[in-house]
């Protein structure tokens, strides 16, 4: 199985551009075009977080435009520019999504099972799970302790080091990497918020951020370091599970090159 995860593509409103620059509709549409071109494509997609850029109806629905001319199925989830109700009339159709309430649910029909959550605090920057959501986690894990999980979400539940980032960070970190650490099965946490590729070991498991596909967070690690970005080659992250070797995880530039070649030639 392959799961491929795209974050943050802030989707702006026809004819508009993200700080006046970015097209982020151009940025999504390449990062498509490479999944199709891919020799191993995805059996899954999912975008955790920051779907659009201030979470108008018109922006969902230029997202599912965009959307359509994936080949595999997607999953979507709330980031902290989302707004869960024009989220949910935009795909209602997916099947998956709850009719009320959070952003929570599962992809069963995979090697691997999704497990989606929601982070978002409407109007706000840092997010948290709530003890219900953190109780439904530990419920639905418990259910199959023998099935290897993967659990989204947009915030990461681990300081990243760039301090304007960590300033709206996930608050109940803590809460949360408890309930993975009683569970064996997941084998990966992933995120998005960061706008970078980071990974580290978490809860037990390996905790791991895609990069968006449109701008860059600047990576300064300096404490108190002013909020920037930066047009960085764009990428995503693609998780490959096979038994008997276990979930590998890459990361795929979004872009245009040269080859490949076969070596020796």
């Amino acid at each position: 199985m392959i799961l491929a995860q795209l974050s943050d593509p802030h989707i702006c409103a026809p004819g508009e551009r993200l700080f006046g620059r970015a097209d982020t509709t151009a940025a999504l549409e390449e990062a498509i075009r490479c999944l199709g071109h891919s020799p191993t494509p995805p059996d899954l997609v999912v975008i955790t977080g920051d779907l659009t850029e201030r979470g108008r109806p018109e922006e969902y629905a230029e997202l599912r435009r965009i959307l359509a001319a994936l080949a595999a199925p997607f999953v979507v989830l709330p980031g902290n520019h989302d707004r869960r109700a024009p989220l949910r009339a935009a795909f209602a159709d997916l099947g998956v999504l709850p009719a009320t309430d959070l952003f929570a649910y599962t992809v069963e029909s995979f090697p691997v099972r999704l497990i989606c959550l929601d982070s978002l605090i409407e109007g706000m920057g840092r997010g948290r799970l709530g003890p219900e959501q953190l109780a439904w986690l530990d419920h639905r894990l418990t259910e199959a302790p023998a099935r290897p999980t993967v659990v989204a979400l947009h915030h990461p539940p681990f300081p990243t080091g760039i301090s304007h980032v960590d300033a709206v960070g996930l608050e109940d970190a803590d809460a949360f990497a408890a309930v993975i650490a009683r569970h064996r099965q997941v084998e990966r946490v992933i995120a998005g918020h960061v706008h970078r590729a980071m990974q580290r070991r978490w809860a037990g498991t390996i905790a791991s951020t895609a990069p968006s596909s449109t701008h860059a967070v600047t990576l300064d690690l300096r404490p108190g370091a002013a909020a920037a970005y930066i047009y960085e080659p764009p990428a995503l992250q693609l998780l490959h599970w096979e038994d008997g070797i276990g979930l590998v995880g890459h990361i795929l530039p979004i872009g245009r090159f040269d080859g490949p070649y076969p070596y020796g030639k």
